[in-house]
């Protein structure tokens, strides 16, 4: 099942990601296509959606199209290679501050010789056709991805030596906890958090490393900015926030309505 996250990425398209922590049916994914996006990532470190719901997600996800992509609560490599195994093409993870985590997750996340990551055979990356294993571990190396997460100012500061750590696909700048840990929360636009993106850029373009930004929903210009240095990755929002501002908007819109019509009755 090929990547097609990756193959954007080659391409040097901009690929959109919508998150997950309220989804817990399969229609999320083709329903996601639908509205425009490349990819979404199952949310486990900020919800408690389960392994056998993530797993689904994703597994239907492939077969729309829509790159499934999982961010898991930690960096233990039980929890990375079960939500590989479960159907994902690619693992984000979060709070990663040194190019030693950062090869960790690695050994974890891809099969040898890069990484050490158990096989398993025909799973749902081969649409359980039985292949070659020299094959499966090939194709597997190739197709996931490894999506490094920077959010503290020692991860910025490390993203050099990160980028280099082979096997990595993408650093992901987490803007809202990068400038919460940096003591200007939601300061989007601070001057030191220009600076962090323009860092994370120089140490992806230098490594041949896709660079991704999450956090900065609804800040078109600023989009168009990180765009511009480079970044190939947007998460645009989740389905809470896009639940939430939909239902909002309509709900107010209809008490608009109502109260116009009372008026014009009394």
């Amino acid at each position: 099942m090929e990547n097609n996250l990756k193959k954007r990425l080659a391409a040097g398209e901009v690929s959109l990601c919508m998150g997950l922590r309220q989804a817990r049916t399969v229609d999320i994914g083709p329903l996601v296509g639908a509205a425009g996006f490349d990819c979404l990532y199952v949310d486990m470190e900020h919800s408690p959606i389960s392994f056998d719901t993530t797993s689904a997600i994703c597994i239907t996800a492939v077969a729309y199209g829509v790159t499934p992509l999982v961010r898991v609560p930690g960096h233990l490599g039980q929890d990375i290679s079960r939500a590989l195994d479960g159907g994902a093409q690619g693992v984000i993870l979060p709070h990663v501050n040194t190019p030693e985590q950062a090869l960790d997750i690695v050994s974890h996340a891809k099969y040898p010789p890069v990484g050490h990551r158990s096989v398993m055979g025909a799973g749902p990356a081969t649409a359980y056709k039985a292949m070659p294993l020299a094959q499966v571990n090939a194709s597997g190396n190739a197709d996931t991805m490894v999506i490094i997460m920077l959010e503290t100012p020692e991860g910025i500061a490390n993203a050099d030596a990160i980028a280099a750590v082979p096997g990595v696909d993408m650093l992901l700048i987490g803007s809202n906890d990068l400038c919460t840990e940096m003591g200007i929360p939601g300061q989007l636009r601070h001057p030191r958090l220009l600076e962090a993106y323009q860092t994370v850029a120089i140490a992806c373009q230098k490594h041949g490393v896709a660079l991704g930004v999450g956090g900065i929903r609804g800040d078109a210009a600023l989009q168009t900015q990180l765009i511009e240095l480079g970044a190939r990755f947007l998460i645009a929002g989740s389905d809470t926030t896009y639940l939430a501002a939909a239902a909002t908007k309509d709900a107010a819109a209809l008490r608009e309505r109502i109260s116009l019509e009372t008026t014009r009755v009394l």
